[in-house]
């Protein structure tokens, strides 16, 4: 499973991080997604496709480790305290859970998710933008964060990331129980 996932984002992850590269360009500076991934590799070379790959692929872990614990503890909780014997969890339940599971997941590992994204959003870019050294790598951007802004720093953005992710997690959790059930 580990390894799966890890070769998935390697293969990947070079499209992640020209989808922020597009997402945060000027007007006209990119004529299309080839166009964008000729610049940023005449730029920086390929390794300018692999920014913020650490901090994704470790953030994955504790993400999905978190996430499947919680909801498997929270869930086995609620079936033996509210659940009546031989009966499903109902939706609400099954949502609950997803949605507190995908929470504390996120609460984990949401500092190297923007870690990552800062670091690709540099991608094409390391001679332009006149950053210290110290902000254009996982350690150093975690060091400078933490300086300058505090813990907090490492959140921004995090309620937006709740509104979209633990929604998303919390129907996949339904849909899969479901369909467990249906198939046995």
């Amino acid at each position: 499973g580990s390894f799966a996932g890890a070769l998935s984002q390697t293969v990947i992850y070079p499209l992640e991080v020209m989808k922020t590269r597009l997402a945060l360009r000027k007007t006209g500076e990119f004529k299309s997604i080839f166009d964008c991934a000729k610049k940023i590799f005449k730029a920086d070379g390929v390794k300018v496709f692999y920014k913020g790959y650490w901090p994704n692929l470790f953030g994955i872990i504790p993400y999905a480790g978190i996430d499947l614990a919680v909801y498997e503890t929270l869930k086995a909780y609620c079936v033996e305290k509210y659940v009546e014997e031989n009966r499903s969890p109902n939706a609400l339940v099954l949502l609950s859970c997803g949605t507190f599971s995908s929470c504390c997941g996120q609460l984990a590992a949401y500092p190297l998710a923007l870690i990552r994204t800062k670091l690709q959003s540099q991608a094409g870019l390391s001679g332009k933008l006149g950053l210290p050294a110290e902000q254009t790598h996982t350690l150093g951007l975690f060091r400078y964060i933490i300086r300058t802004e505090g813990l907090k720093g490492l959140y921004r953005g995090i309620v937006p990331n709740f509104c979209k992710v633990a929604p998303a997690v919390s129907i996949s959790y339904y849909v899969y129980e479901r369909t467990r059930s249906r198939l046995g």
